[in-house]
C-alpha cells in the first residue's frame, strides 16, 4: 500500500501554505491513508553547503521521511515570485530521496501575479530525479483565508482534489 507525505515548508508559524497542507493532510486522514505530516520549521535544518549539511538530525529525519513516501504533497509559500528558500533547500537536503516519487504542490502567496512560481522547482524535481508531478496544483492568495482558517469553500475543494490526484497517481504509478 503506498505511503503518502504532506510537508509544510514555512518556517512562519501563521502560515497560510501550512494551512493548506493541513487541510490535504487531515482529508488524506479521513480516506484512512497511510500518511504522515512534516513541518520543516520543527526540524532546525541547515543551509545546505555541499557535503556540510548532511548527517544533521533534521536532516536525517526528514531525509528519512522523503525516502519512505511514495507520494509527497508540499506546501509551500510563495514569497517575491518564487517558491520560498526553505522549499528548495529541502530538496538540496535530502536529494535522491525524490527519485521516482509522486510529487503535488499547494501554494499560498499574497497576489495573483506568481501563480507560475512553482513551475522552477517542479522542473527541477522532474529533470534531477524523475519526479512525476501532478498536473494541477493549488494556488490561493491571501484572499482565500480569514484569520485561522481557508474561508474560499473552493480552495478547500482543490486542495482535496489534488489530495485525491496524488492518491489516483501514485496508486496507478507505484501501486
Amino acid at each position: 500500500m503506498p505511503k503518502y507525505l504532506v510537508v509544510s515548508t514555512s518556517g512562519n508559524p501563521d502560515s497560510n501554505s501550512r494551512r493548506m497542507g493541513q487541510v490535504a493532510f487531515a482529508h488524506l486522514q479521513k480516506r484512512n491513508l497511510d500518511c504522515a505530516w512534516l513541518d520543516i520549521k520543527d526540524l532546525g535544518l541547515p543551509l545546505c553547503d555541499a557535503d556540510k549539511c548532511y548527517g544533521i538530525d533534521g536532516s536525517k529525519q526528514l531525509n528519512k521521511a522523503i525516502e519512505s513516501a511514495d507520494g509527497i504533497l508540499i506546501a509551500a509559500p510563495v514569497y517575491n515570485y518564487d517558491v520560498a528558500a526553505a522549499a528548495k533547500n529541502m530538496i538540496e537536503l535530502t536529494g535522491k530521496s525524490w527519485t521516482e516519487k509522486i510529487v503535488g504542490f499547494l501554494c499560498a502567496a499574497g497576489g495573483t501575479s506568481s501563480y507560475m512560481a512553482v513551475m522552477a522547482y517542479a522542473n527541477s524535481l522532474m529533470l534531477d530525479f524523475r519526479t512525476v508531478i501532478i498536473p494541477r496544483f493549488v494556488y490561493a492568495t491571501s484572499d482565500a483565508f480569514d484569520d485561522n482558517e481557508i474561508a474560499d469553500k473552493k480552495v478547500v475543494a482543490r486542495i482535496e482534489q489534488v489530495a485525491d490526484d496524488l492518491v489516483r497517481f501514485t496508486e496507478a504509478l507505484r501501486g
